[in-house]
């Protein structure tokens, strides 16, 4: 099945636990594997058991294994994490402390244009 981003759903046997149908759709949709289990199995056992059951074997036979050619070293390095960068983690936190500094220092300077008397004014200006 072919989507509007271009990509194609595929299922992942070697990533998932019975047929792969959920590592496929979380690979499409470039989510955790496991929450798109999670999802299933809350479905299937809040009272869609049928809908999710049927469905899931529907696409077991409709979806097409994913190629081996899909698995090149580019993809692997594109699906880590942050925290998997191989930068030490002091460094990591030292990097998000420091962004985050800089988006409230940010913000403190915005809040004081805002509530300033020069913000008013030239509202009330454009206003006229």
């Amino acid at each position: 099945m072919r989507g509007t981003n271009g990509r194609t759903l595929y299922r992942i046997p070697q990533s998932g636990k019975i047929a792969g149908v959920c590592a496929g759709i979380a690979d499409y949709f470039a989510i955790e594997t496991w929450l798109v289990r999670v999802l299933a199995v809350s479905i299937f056992l809040l009272g869609g058991s049928g809908v999710v059951f049927i469905i899931y074997v529907a696409l077991w036979v409709i979806l097409d294994i994913k190629p081996q050619k899909h698995y090149d070293r580019d993809d692997i390095e594109l699906k880590k994490k942050p925290w998997q960068s191989g930068e030490p983690a002091k460094q990591a936190l030292s990097d998000v402390s420091r962004q985050f500094r800089s988006l409230e220092i940010r913000l403190q300077n915005l809040e004081r244009h805002v509530t300033s008397d020069n913000f008013d004014l030239k509202r009330q200006i454009n206003s006229l």
